[in-house]
């Protein structure tokens, strides 16, 4: 981009809107109901993640899953911050402008991305996998969404921070979406990858079900799309 930003700002397409923001809320309404009516979540982990002959999920004690994958994972995502966080500050007086509001964006989107799903696991109330009964828990099998017994502790399991930390990584996406169209793109199939890589690993070890995960890509979706917006970013064409 070059010239005063508010020369350069072009109206955001309806083809961009579509295929950002309405073709993905479909999406989510869809996988909501889906969850919310079937027994989808529960009958996946007990087909792929639950070893019913060991008597738990498979990989309770892998140290691939547990160590690499889920601590190694979130060093991963530090970098990722930090590394956006030290392009911007090394574009922040004399050099490339649109590298600058590139990091700078995606340092912001990933921060608010992770801290949202943080937020919401302390309010939602919904169970791990491994605190159920058939998953060698104590505690009743409760549908995504469906009233909860009160009788019940509360619960910090949903939407899954973890795989949520990795769709995070959307905001390199839409940071770079205007000016730098194939890292845009590489960025979006590496937040893809990685938050399906740590969202499989949670389930491995009884730790999310597969709508848990789900919810958070969505959920890092649209708080990058919604912080893209609200910035109103020029869309070159």
């Amino acid at each position: 981009m070059t010239g005063n930003i508010a020369n350069d700002r072009r109206i955001v397409t309806a083809g961009f809107w579509r295929r950002h923001a309405v073709w993905p809320l479909i999406v989510s309404l869809a996988i909501f109901a889906l969850f919310s009516a079937t027994d989808l979540d529960r009958q996946f982990a007990l087909d792929w993640a639950w070893d019913a002959t060991a008597g738990h999920f498979i990989a309770r004690d892998s140290f691939l899953a547990n160590t690499i994958v889920h601590r190694g994972g979130r060093i991963v995502i530090w970098i990722a911050g930090l590394t956006c966080l030290i392009g911007w500050g090394l574009n922040a007086r004399r050099g490339d402008r649109d590298l600058r509001r590139a990091f700078g964006f995606s340092f912001c989107a990933l921060a608010l991305a992770i801290l949202v799903a943080g937020g919401l696991k302390q309010i939602t109330n919904v169970d791990c996998p491994w605190d159920l009964q058939g998953f060698g828990g104590p505690r009743p099998y409760v549908h995504l969404f469906a009233d909860r017994p009160n009788d019940l502790p509360r619960a910090q399991c949903y939407p899954a921070a973890h795989s949520a930390s990795g769709f995070a990584l959307f905001a390199l996406y839409f940071g770079f979406l205007n000016t730098h169209r194939k890292f845009a793109r590489l960025a979006l199939a590496l937040a893809l990858v990685t938050g399906t890589l740590f969202g499989l690993a949670q389930q491995a070890r009884g730790a999310h079900f597969l709508s848990h995960d789900l919810s958070s890509a969505l959920l890092a979706w649209f708080v990058c799309l919604g912080l893209y917006w609200r910035v109103q970013w020029p869309i070159k064409s």
